[in-house]
């Protein structure tokens, strides 16, 4: 509780130095900002400050009671605007005080879900209504069953801030205008919204139909897309409209729609296309597919197949890139480097690479070791395990290893062997080998519920389609095997 002595000092001290909350609380250690506020509206209306004040206590007299409800009533309705207004009393109190005094004007909702949805054409009539209202847009508010600020958000949404939300004229301004004036001003109101919601409709198709986000700009798109969006919408809008939102002239618009009224010739294309795209691990651009339908009599030149395949969502996974890091790490004694990177052959089994890959899925590790031919990159060789026995090249040097190497008379170096810890570029092709078998099989499936076993089985297969049917720019577009076979190297 605050005496007279207290309230009166910070009311004269706030004066002083010119209305100023925080510096007066600053200087005095009291009251709250709302107090204070409070007890100058108190002494401004009078001049003079209650002596009976108690700050837990306060009691109002009946001409305040009712001067509250009666500004309660006047002014839209609006609590925080009359609490505002006064000075006093709180939220609970004056709505106790109007449930007192007029109980029938307080019109309780019935509670409804903070997710309920309202059409267009609803939020639309509300806007016009609120704009050009007789009464007050609390009532408004309470006949659409929603509070007065989702009006006001509506008029924002349609309309923008800009635009008045009412065309009530204040006391002093001109006469109200004659009935044509104001549904001329109806008309422009309506008009805008129709070609908000025209605009809104054109992004949510772009989305639908071309699988693009709302971002895009629709005068962006080819004339065959705005055609597939015109078609969609024209039970809705006229054709008009459409033709001039999206900025497509009419005679293109026809013309496209005769196209797509013509049968397809890429029908079958697209199927093969599709066919060719799933059976090879969803790996193969452009280029390679043209070289793969060819092998089945469907001929296209390779801007056709690009078309296709992106009008089919035909798309290869993007790669995973990873940062290259170069580490030392532990010397020891190694065979010199005898290819020094120089990873061509002439002849079949002239150069060979290995290497240890490791697979983490969910059931456990798997280790793979191929060795790769140099002469055409064929998987010559390949072991399967969950245990890498060894790393960093030291499998490479085992007395066992050493032995079988000197017994079949080949020839060690140094990028085949892994002496160099991290240095992937010794090793290229090997590790290339690695990113593609990652990249197209192991990256784009979902290995969650894959057993050891059925993991091995999966790399397996992945191997033999590797050596007998995936193609290579650089052997021809032919596999390895299959380049084996046209020099008469396998039969």
């Amino acid at each position: 509780m605050y005496s007279y002595e207290d309230r009166i000092r910070a009311v004269k001290l706030y004066i002083k130095l010119g209305k100023r909350l925080r510096a007066t609380i600053c200087q005095l250690g009291y009251p709250t900002k709302n107090s204070l506020i409070g007890w100058y509206r108190e002494y401004e209306r009078s001049q003079e400050l209650r002596v009976g004040y108690s700050r837990s206590g306060q009691k109002y007299s009946d001409q305040q009671k009712q001067a509250a409800v009666k500004h309660y009533l006047d002014h839209d309705r609006y609590i925080a605007s009359t609490m505002r207004a006064l000075g006093y009393p709180g939220r609970a109190l004056l709505t106790e005080w109007i449930d007192e005094l007029h109980p029938e004007v307080r019109h309780r909702m019935v509670a409804r879900s903070p997710n309920t949805l309202h059409s267009d054409a609803l939020q639309s009539a509300a806007v016009i209504e609120l704009c050009t209202r007789k009464t007050s847009a609390q009532e408004i508010a309470q006949k659409l069953a929603v509070c007065r600020p989702t009006l006001y958000n509506w008029k924002n949404q349609l309309l923008g801030r800009e635009v008045p939300a009412s065309m009530k004229r204040p006391n002093d301004s001109p006469p109200v205008p004659d009935t044509a004036e104001l549904q001329r001003q109806v008309e422009l109101l309506q008009q805008s919204i129709h070609r908000l919601q025209l605009e809104y409709d054109i992004l949510k198709k772009v989305n639908e139909l071309l699988k693009k986000g709302l971002g895009v700009n629709p005068q962006l798109l080819s004339n065959r897309e705005k055609t597939l969006l015109v078609d969609a919408l024209k039970p809705i809008y006229s054709l008009t409209e459409l033709l001039g939102e999206l900025g497509l002239a009419r005679s293109s618009y026809f013309y496209h729609c005769a196209r797509q009224r013509r049968p397809d010739k890429y029908a079958d294309a697209r199927v093969a296309a599709a066919d060719v795209f799933q059976s090879n691990h969803r790996s193969y651009g452009y280029r390679r597919m043209r070289a793969a339908l060819g092998r089945r009599q469907v001929h296209m030149s390779e801007k056709v197949v690009l078309r296709l395949m992106k009008q089919e969502g035909l798309n290869v996974p993007a790669r995973k890139k990873r940062r290259y890091g170069y580490y030392l790490g532990e010397i020891s004694l190694a065979p010199d480097n005898l290819l020094n990177r120089d990873f061509q052959a002439a002849t079949p089994n002239e150069k060979w690479l290995t290497d240890i890959t490791e697979f983490q899925i969910p059931a456990g590790k798997v280790y793979l070791s191929p060795v790769i031919d140099c002469f055409d990159g064929m998987v010559v060789s390949w072991t399967l395990g969950t245990r890498p026995d060894s790393d960093r090249g030291a499998h490479y040097r085992w007395p066992g290893w050493l032995a079988r190497m000197h017994s079949a008379k080949l020839t060690r170096s140094m990028s085949m062997s892994m002496s160099r810890k991290g240095c992937s570029p010794d090793n290229a092709a090997c590790e290339g080998f690695f990113g593609r078998l990652k990249n197209e099989m192991f990256y784009p499936q979902d290995w969650k519920s894959t057993t050891i076993e059925v993991f091995i089985r999966a790399v397996h297969k992945y191997i033999v389609w590797y050596n007998e049917k995936r193609i290579k720019i650089s052997l021809g577009f032919l596999s390895p095997i299959e380049y084996r076979e046209s020099l008469g190297l396998v039969n």
